[in-house]
């Protein structure tokens, strides 16, 4: 499946950095990092349910939030650059 996954981590705390740092170092060691807090990438369903697990770890219930947004293919997607290209070369994005 291709997902596109995008979150909101709230650092009005001092568990706020942390979590910011863990949550990204997961989504890297998963997907390609697009821009600040957005990533993508193809994912087995044993991957995706292990992305969703290791965030769950640190993700917080009443602060943080994180999307996916699932497709059985990157071919239904298309990116689309408005203003400026990113550095990462990806294939496709909405």
């Amino acid at each position: 499946m291709y997902v596109i996954l995008v979150y909101d981590i709230k650092l009005d705390d001092s568990t706020g950095q942390r979590v910011l740092r863990n949550v990204f170092k997961i989504c890297k060691k998963y997907l390609t990092h697009i821009q600040n807090s957005v990533f993508e990438g193809s994912l087995s369903d044993v991957q995706y349910l292990k992305l969703k697990i290791e965030l769950n770890k640190f993700l917080r219930d009443e602060k943080d939030s994180c999307l996916m947004f699932k497709s059985r293919n990157e071919k239904w997607l298309e990116k689309e650059f408005l203003v400026k290209e990113t550095k990462d070369k990806t294939t496709r994005f909405l």
